[in-house]
């Protein structure tokens, strides 16, 4: 039996970021909507309360039946979820008189198990603009900042009249899962272990282990099959369902012609490798004809999203009696979808090309839908997947596609997978590759003159992109030495007929996007 804490979202941009912590101290968790019904299994062990752009006093204020919670399990509230807490016990909670927002040093008031190893005064991360003003009845301090007066607080034994047998409930004004908060993951390990009495047994190797098991269960002799990319998710996806039912999974690994450099050979022969059952194919012709003329991004995005399922469909109904689906749906997709907000706008079409159509009636096998990118690598890692193959740079589904700028022809992709080949090894050869989120070479719709040797030459220009991030939500271009840039550009010219002229990118995101379209 797994345990299992509930983290419930009412909306904050944080809210991702209290699962890693949970999910960092070997503690597994899920987050749900504020008024999703909660189910109160054998393993769950606790729930937090997240935080959220709303106030508690608005008339339409986001509401979760608190006291119920704590008549079952352990209860952390923090930011909007300790607001909440204290106005539903008749605390006063009211607006503050300046928005509080940054580092504060928080000061702890009273000796608590939640704040075991935690320094007297540590620095914390404040985002409100309410502030708890009067703790109810049967409510203790436990610390203060130096502009909050109720900064941390639990109930005391003695519950108010008419509760009785109650879990132990906290509230933090402040947002401990924030990286500037210094101290906050430890203040979020003791909630787990000293508060909810969590094991800490959630392992890349437990997972394995549980998740095998399940596939073998969901998909018994059935046949399983799977688009694979050569990325990290569908890798991992596709080795777990292998080592649940073997041959019967049909993976197939199409080349749309836009792929990198050598990727499709190289990443056919580490599937073999890992014993996987995948069958390639050479489709560039059919996405190169389907790309003639298109020159607008997301003309060109449909385009390769509509040939790979042609090509996948047709592949498909060669295999008999399939009755089952592969993805490598993560963690933060399903959240998304159950997001309080609902999803989010579309800037563009997803950078993953695929989809199926209608007529295939095909039931879905996601090992990976709990998993974020960070433990599907870990997880990727004990399965003995090559650290080349985990640890590659995203990359767009449409691949090069949209990053030649205009049309796609088979010229210009050879133009830019030269160009991009020469960068990307450049930065592994100067250790420079695991210092940046993503890399990549830009093939653009302009002609330059130069001169080389005694020649006039007119031709392409490529520019170099390389972003620092986190999770690719927001970046910042990469400061890579001008002495690296100086060579690789030198290198790209030399070797690469048809571009003379390369520039580098130092757009941030926002405004610009880490892909040019």
């Amino acid at each position: 039996m797994t345990e299992k804490i509930l983290i419930l979202d009412f909306g904050s941009q944080y809210t991702q970021l209290i699962a890693r912590s949970v999910r960092e101290a070997n503690v597994y968790c899920e987050i749900i909507p504020y008024n999703k019904e909660i189910v109160y299994e054998p393993g769950l062990k606790g729930i937090i309360l997240g935080g959220s752009p709303f106030s508690v006093n608005e008339n339409n204020a986001l509401q979760a039946d608190v006291k119920a919670m704590t008549s079952r399990v352990p209860v952390l509230g923090i930011c909007y979820g300790a607001q909440l807490t204290a106005k539903l016990y008749g605390g006063l909670v009211e607006k503050s008189d300046k928005r509080e927002y940054g580092r504060a040093i928080f000061t702890i008031e009273k000796d608590d198990t939640l704040f075991q190893d935690i320094t007297g005064e540590s620095q914390v991360w404040m985002s409100h603009s309410d502030t708890i003003k009067e703790l109810p009845a049967g409510f203790e301090l436990l610390g203060t900042t130096e502009s909050i007066p109720v900064a941390a607080f639990k109930r005391t034994t003695n519950n108010p009249p008419g509760l009785v047998d109650e879990q132990p409930l906290y509230g933090l004004q402040f947002h401990p899962e924030v990286y500037h908060s210094v101290e906050g993951k430890t203040i979020i390990k003791n909630f787990l272990v000293n508060i909810c009495g969590c094991s800490q047994d959630w392992t890349p190797a437990h997972f394995i282990t549980d998740t095998v098991d399940a596939l073998k269960k969901q998909i018994g002799n059935k046949k399983v099959i799977m688009g694979l990319s050569g990325g990290v998710d569908s890798t991992v996806a596709a080795t777990l369902i292998h080592k649940a039912i073997g041959k019967n999974l049909f993976g197939i690994f199409v080349d749309n012609g836009v792929l990198r450099k050598n990727e499709f050979e190289e990443v056919i022969e580490i599937y073999g490798k890992l014993g996987l059952n995948v069958k390639g194919i050479d489709a560039k012709d059919h996405f190169y004809k389907k790309l003639a003329g298109k020159t607008d991004p997301e003309e060109k995005r449909k385009a390769i999203g509509g040939g790979f399922i042609e090509i996948f469909d047709e592949e498909a109904h060669k295999i008999e009696g399939v009755e089952l689906l592969g993805q490598g749906t993560i963690y933060p997709d399903v959240i998304e979808s159950l997001s309080v907000h609902g999803p989010s706008a579309t800037i563009k079409s997803h950078h993953n090309v695929g989809g199926l159509p209608d007529t295939m009636k095909l039931g879905l096998v996601e090992p990976l839908r709990s998993l974020f990118k960070d433990e599907v690598r870990r997880v990727g890692l004990e399965l003995g997947i090559p650290k080349e193959m985990l640890f590659r740079h995203p990359f767009p589904g449409p691949g090069l596609g949209i990053r030649i700028l205009g049309e796609v022809t088979e010229e210009r992709v050879r133009l830019l997978q030269d160009a991009d080949a020469i960068y990307i090894n450049g930065l592994k050869k100067h250790n420079l590759y695991t210092t940046v989120w993503q890399a990549g070479t830009i093939l653009l719709p302009v002609k330059s003159v130069g001169v080389m040797g005694d020649e006039r030459t007119y031709e392409f220009t490529v520019a170099l992109r390389a972003v620092t991030s986190v999770d690719g939500m927001t970046a910042d271009w990469a400061h890579l030495p001008y002495e690296f840039l100086a060579n690789i550009s030198n290198e790209i010219i030399n070797n690469v007929p048809g571009i003379n002229r390369v520039v580098y990118d130092i757009s941030s995101k926002p405004p610009a996007t880490i892909e040019w379209e």
